[in-house]
């Protein structure tokens, strides 16, 4: 199965235009549309594909997601020699095209899911209507603002302590942030580095009571009470941190080969937000053992839906069975689109 921009030419010449004042009078039909790239939604158009389901995946505002910033992946199952995240979504990319996804470059800024088949608004000048969606926009770690943070990042600065922390040995690192996830980042940290010193804004912690007695009781890791990171030290890493004092205003320098943004993370849900059920924390619910939201014909994958886990090899996992999902849930539809795409009048 190919679905080519060829084709979608071709198919578009036999479209009618019924309206004389509107230039592109045609909506696009799909069975599958996927919402976003990165592992989930590669694997998920993978999977689609090699089903003969009639599938695009939007690439969305961060072609391939967060990991094509990673500058080294040494856990992905399969690559022993290691590569980086830009090039294993390249792969992924490449392997979803072989077997007939099409991929497009896009931004979904409007969803209508009131009634079946739903309605995509692409760039606000696009319409696609399809029988499925899945979503995997995955989720954005929250970062400090400060510009050398972007600058650095991969270079000593990470938001993922399980993703880099195996490249800190023997180093003396820092993590900012007190809650949960800055516990168990610091926690996991102290497996490779010699010292783990966490800076947090304030005098106490929001963390949960043993993750802090945890905390509290490792030799590795000590705290900075009441310290706000200024600025990130460095020319091609980092190598110190500019630190203010929250109630004196003033500042100093920590040495450090490494600092951990543990502020959390935002599921990327502002589509949906109003209209799919979402937990506590802004996260997309699944029901168990599933990735069906509870609106049929809705599926979410990857980061997106998974405020626990957040790996490449666990969200590819959740696309794979985004897509099994939908695919059982197609078949047992009375009409869906065929599986060649459609153009339709507006």
């Amino acid at each position: 199965m190919s679905h080519s921009a060829s084709n979608l030419e071709a198919a578009n010449t036999e479209a009618v235009n019924t309206d004389a004042t509107n230039t592109d009078a045609t909506i696009e039909r799909r069975q599958l549309v996927i919402i976003g790239s990165g592992p989930a939604g590669f694997t998920a158009a993978l999977y689609a594909a090699r089903a003969n389901l009639d599938v695009l995946l939007l690439r969305g505002a961060e072609p391939g997601g967060q990991l094509t910033s990673t500058p080294e992946i040494e856990n992905y199952p399969g690559f022993p020699e290691s590569l980086t995240g830009f090039d294993l979504m390249a792969r992924m990319e490449s392997q979803a095209e072989r077997f007939g996804a099409e991929l497009r470059y896009g931004t979904v800024t409007g969803l209508d899911l009131t009634q079946r088949p739903y309605r995509l608004s692409v760039d606000d000048d696009t319409t696609i209507k399809s029988d499925a969606i899945i979503l995997s926009t995955g989720a954005s770690a929250r970062y400090l603002g400060l510009d050398n943070e972007r600058r650095l990042l991969g270079r000593g600065v990470s938001a993922c302590a399980t993703c880099d922390g195996a490249f800190f040995r023997d180093v003396e690192v820092a993590v900012v942030g007190g809650g949960d996830t800055a516990m168990e980042e610091a926690l996991f940290l102290t497996r490779f580095a010699t010292r783990v010193v966490v800076i947090h804004r304030r005098d106490e912690l929001r963390a949960s009571k043993i993750l802090q007695e945890r905390a509290f009781a490792h030799p590795k890791i000590e705290f900075l009470w009441n310290r706000q990171v200024r600025d990130i030290l460095g020319e091609d890493k980092v190598e110190a941190l500019q630190l203010e004092d929250t109630r004196t205003g003033v500042t100093a320098t920590l040495e450090t080969g490494g600092v951990f943004i543990a502020i959390g993370h935002r599921p990327n849900t502002d589509l949906v937000r109003e209209t799919l059920d979402l937990d506590a924390h802004g996260y997309l619910v699944t029901e168990p053992g599933s990735t069906h939201t509870g609106k049929p014909g809705i599926f979410a994958c990857g980061d997106v839906q998974d405020p626990i886990y957040r790996q490449a090899v666990t969200a590819a996992g959740s696309g794979a069975m985004a897509a099994l999902d939908a695919e059982r849930w197609l078949a047992e539809q009375p009409e869906t689109a065929s599986a060649k795409t459609e153009l339709v009048a507006a």
